[in-house]
């Protein structure tokens, strides 16, 4: 009786439920009269059996037999009033559930008896099954708290935002090994221990008997799609840590950590250890969201069945996990400057000079490239863009290396690349590159909300041409394409094809503030050049001159009575001005927010293009509160440059100190300034990327 007793209240029988009124996963299971059947129960889920579509013909009535942890629920449109293990009516709709609540100890340790009746004594033939429960959960921080947790619910999704979820998957875009020079995601195996914190980690968790059912395995797999986009890597070992690696020689190293899943391998057999166990995975990054990729990528986890010999095994369930790839980031001017590089020249003494004295002022570090590296290529700025890319667990700076490939073009891979910091280029599909493919051409603001939405990490800026300019030249688009997939730094693009050079840091720049928005935006303005000239002018001293004891030397009253020339800057202003207007609707900026310095440009006949009359002050490099800009030779008024007074007046009372550099003969003569000539390392956002609401 005690046994009845615990067999009833395990089987119950519903009456008038829909047939999919649950929402765990059903997995349809046929039973087969007068033969024992195997089967394997994953926790979590439902058998959905159709009794009539397995019952002998003629079969009126059935019942239900189970042992103590196996729980048997019918759905039926036709009322039963007896316990299952009596006969209850048949109809084509009844349907019997059944769930596991334990982990079994050994295969087969459970049974399923389901007989059938003509009458209700009349058996016509049963159905039995031997079941075997096992709990199998595919992990991952989906959180993003730095731990995997066990089956969250929201693991095989992307949510953006502060309650948001899903994983994280870094580009393994460094180069951890020091013997040799190579990203380390273009190697097929795992050759470093440093190497797993750049990874995600994947924790399969299973409970169960030692071994599965004979024929039953495990397989991840993949899509051959994102297959281009990551690489999977198993830990051997359960017992051995990973800072006991270290120690490990190379070979062996890479036999504790084999590669699973790549483009050559979509799906491999992983080992059920049997027990409660857990066995990690690492997941490698191969490729940042593009614009063929969108930055999200699954990977599958299935328990297969064997059919019958000699034909494949088919998967029974399924479970499956997100992430999402990290992506680049850059970091404007405002954030804490980490590290200063600058080229050393045959001619460049007196910057080299004003920047080391900037750096040593912030405490800064400095790196100087090499006149045999450099090899007379002194546009630092041109050849790369400095960015990072972070997760929960990790994460490094990167350095996007432009398409320009000018002398400088081995540095960024060469000196940069390393343990920590990676490295990633786009090739354009064409041969050939317009000057519009530097990266003085590519900036990006302080953080910003605009008509309500936020851009914590601040937009990206690039220089175009203007729709309707014929022959005009644009970045090119591959690496337009990288910039608008990363998501994060919605980009803007400027009209800057007007400049011989076309780069929009020419034209403007961004400071530092303790008010308003936290930055100020500094243009360079025509309009501004001919208000303080015209005021040298007033106050007596026309006579005054530009580039003093120079041949290029001009005096004020020269450069007010060319009316030519003004009409080139008139050109020019009215370029700027519409900048100007795109950069206050798209960053929601006010005229306080925006700082006009003093700056002329002359046309290039030919070109019908503007580069800088004198040293364009705008093309500065940014130190915190300290500036370096270059030295605008201007006239002189009381023994002081009068460009230099302007300036100062605008950005002192900012708090920001300003430093005039010469660079007249080294940078601007060759159609660059100081800006030009050197790149920062920042530190990156202390927001979170993933908790941006998109």
């Amino acid at each position: 009786m005690e046994q009845q007793k615990r067999i009833t209240t395990q089987i119950t029988s519903k009456r008038k439920i829909p047939i999919n009124a649950t929402n765990e996963f059903q997995r349809t299971f046929r039973l087969q009269i007068n033969e024992t059947l195997k089967a394997v129960y994953v926790a979590g889920t439902k058998l959905w059996v159709n009794l009539n579509s397995c019952a002998p013909l003629n079969s009126k009535f059935f019942s239900v037999k189970c042992t103590p942890n196996v729980q048997c629920q019918v759905l039926s449109q036709v009322p039963g009033g007896n316990p299952l293990f009596s006969p209850q009516p048949l109809s084509k709709n009844s349907v019997l559930l059944v769930s596991m609540d334990t982990a079994s100890s050994e295969p087969d340790d459970s049974k399923l008896s389901v007989r059938f009746y003509g009458a209700k004594s009349e058996l016509l033939g049963n159905a039995v099954v031997h079941l075997t429960a096992v709990e199998i959960s595919l992990d991952v921080d989906a959180d993003r708290d730095g731990i995997v947790e066990k089956n969250n619910p929201n693991k095989a999704s992307w949510k953006w935002g502060p309650n948001g979820h899903g994983a994280i998957l870094l580009v393994n875009c460094d180069a951890e090994a020091s013997y040799y020079k190579k990203i380390d995601n273009e190697n097929e195996e795992m050759d470093n221990v440093s190497d797993l914190k750049d990874m995600s980690k994947i924790i399969l968790r299973t409970n169960g008997p030692p071994v599965l059912p004979k024929g039953y395995k495990l397989s991840l797999h993949i899509s051959q799609t994102d297959a281009e986009r990551v690489r999977v890597f198993r830990n051997r070992s359960t017992k051995q840590t990973e800072a006991s690696l270290s120690n490990i020689i190379l070979g062996l190293f890479q036999k504790e950590y084999p590669l699973v899943l790549n483009k050559k391998q979509l799906a491999n057999e992983v080992p059920y250890q049997g027990g409660k166990s857990e066995l990690v995975f690492y997941v490698e990054g191969l490729r940042f969201p593009d614009n063929d990729f969108d930055g999200l990528l699954t990977i599958n986890l299935s328990l297969l069945e064997p059919v019958a010999e000699g034909f494949p095994e088919t998967p029974i369930f399924t479970d499956k996990v997100v992430f999402r790839v990290a992506p680049w980031i850059m970091t404007p001017n405002t954030l804490k400057p980490l590290k200063v590089y600058v080229c050393k020249t045959a001619d460049n003494f007196k910057v080299l000079s004003g920047i080391k004295q900037l750096v040593q002022k912030g405490g800064y570090q400095l790196q100087i490239c090499p006149m045999y590296k450099n090899r007379g290529d002194r546009w630092m700025q041109d050849e790369l863009e400095f960015g990072y890319i972070d997760s929960p667990h990790h994460g490094f700076p990167v350095v996007l290396d432009s398409p320009r490939d000018g002398e400088l073009k081995d540095f960024p891979y060469k000196d940069l690349l390393g343990p920590d910091f990676g490295y990633v280029t786009r090739h354009p599909l064409r041969k050939e590159v317009s000057s519009l493919d530097s990266f003085g051409n590519l900036e990006v603001s302080p953080p910003v909300t605009v008509n309500g939405k936020n851009y914590p990490l601040g937009r990206i800026i690039i220089g175009v041409a203007f729709p309707t300019t014929e022959n005009g030249r644009n970045m090119t688009k591959v690496v337009q394409d990288f910039l608008w997939a990363q998501k994060v730094q919605e980009p803007i693009a400027l009209y800057s094809d007007w400049l011989f050079v076309g780069h929009v840091d020419e034209f403007m720049s961004f400071v530092p503030a303790p008010d308003r928005k936290g930055f100020r935006l500094l243009l360079s303005s025509p309009a501004a050049a001919y208000k303080v000239f015209r005021t040298v002018q007033n106050k007596g001293h026309g006579d005054a001159k530009m580039f003093p004891g120079t041949e290029e030397a001009v005096s004020i009253d020269e450069i007010l009575s060319d009316k030519g020339f003004q009409e080139e800057n008139n050109y020019v202003q009215s370029c700027i001005d519409w900048n100007r207007d795109i950069l206050k609707k798209e960053l929601a900026l006010d005229e306080e927010d925006i700082i006009d310095l003093p700056v002329l440009f002359k046309l290039v006949p030919k070109e019908k293009r503007a580069v800088a009359f004198y040293p364009d002050m705008v093309n500065m490099i940014v130190l915190g509160k300290d500036l370096g800009i270059p030295k605008p030779f201007g006239p002189q008024v009381d023994g002081k440059c009068a460009l230099e007074t302007e300036v100062c007046s605008l950005l002192k009372p900012l708090g920001l100190s300003c430093s005039f550099i010469d660079d007249f003969a080294s940078y601007h003569k060759l159609l660059g300034e100081v800006h030009c000539g050197t790149n920062v390392l920042r530190e990156p956002f202390t927001f979170k990327w993933w908790n941006l609401e998109l």
